[in-house]
């Protein structure tokens, strides 16, 4: 495997915490310390759009595809709707002075990850919360939906992953799976296995169809584990660290393939925060809190 620093972004004035795909294989968004949404294009280094200022930190995005439209979660400030043709600002809600730490948006409704414990279900098209959902102490870090058997995954900073269905929005099962915060939880593309990471270090994979039993439990990073991905085609998935690394594995055996870091690559100077794997010529893009986002090539 060849890795190839393509490019690097810049124009965030604080740490970057999210990026996620607009829907085409060759632009995205991201988010940050300073509060603003910069759209990008992979064709045009550089070349960011501002598409909004939060006016404080943003950890999370979503795109709603049906209603193009862009959730902005805005730190104690609740949520602002971009409406993408338009450009502008269409519908804001103050539903927590909590931090928004996860966004998922599924079947017409948008999952929220709040760092007062709770999930909140609100209906996209009434815009309305339909759902409290108190689950931990502790912050809800990261929210993954499994459409195939229906259900939610959820992790918090009470070292739990908390498993939902998708119908009524029952607790299914709680698992004490790491022993610190839990950062990560990534269902595998094909709904097979559950993927978690935290402060721990620790990846975590656990089998969905044996009831969320473990898998396999790799010492993966030096420190905090922030983020999972996985490739278009699912073959392989990504991790970044606290650790300034990201580093690419296998889907199958779950085996290292290489490191992605400053001393080889020219990686980042700082934690790495959140990673997204395109389809355009397999190309993994990293954040961090060095303000900078770098593009990698992946061959």
């Amino acid at each position: 495997m060849n890795i190839r620093k393509v490019d690097t972004f810049s124009g965030h004035r604080d740490s970057v915490y999210t990026i996620i795909s607009d829907n085409t294989s060759h632009g995205f968004y991201s988010a940050g310390g300073d509060g603003f949404v910069i759209q990008w294009d992979l064709n045009k280094p550089d070349l960011g759009n501002l598409v909004a200022k939060a006016g404080v930190s943003v950890y999370a995005l979503a795109l709603d595809k049906v209603n193009q439209s862009l959730w902005i979660g805005q730190n104690y400030e609740g949520i602002q709707i971009l409406d993408i043709p338009g450009n502008k600002i269409h519908n804001t809600a103050k539903i927590t002075t909590a931090a928004i730490f996860d966004i998922q948006i599924f079947n017409g409704k948008a999952l929220l990850a709040l760092g007062d414990g709770v999930i909140v279900v609100m209906d996209i098209n009434s815009f309305a919360v339909q759902k409290h959902i108190k689950v931990s102490t502790k912050s809800i870090r990261s929210i993954s939906v499994n459409p195939l058997t229906f259900e939610f995954a959820a992790g918090d900073s009470d070292h739990n992953i908390h498993i939902f269905d998708l119908d009524g929005f029952k607790l299914k099962r709680t698992i004490q799976s790491h022993t610190n915060s839990v950062f990560s939880v990534q269902y595998s593309p094909d709904g097979r296995y559950l993927f978690t990471s935290g402060r721990d270090a620790h990846l975590k994979i656990w089998d969905v169809a044996d009831d969320h039993q473990l898998l396999a439990d790799i010492p993966a990073h030096l420190y905090a584990v922030n983020h999972i991905t996985f490739s278009p085609d699912g073959k392989l998935f990504a991790t970044c660290s606290m650790d300034k690394s990201v580093k690419v594995w296998d889907s199958q055996n779950f085996k290292l393939k290489k490191i992605i870091d400053r001393a080889r690559h020219a990686g980042h100077g700082t934690s790495v925060n959140k990673l997204l794997w395109t389809t355009f010529e397999n190309q993994l893009i990293s954040c961090s809190d060095d303000r900078m986002i770098s593009v990698w090539e992946v061959k």
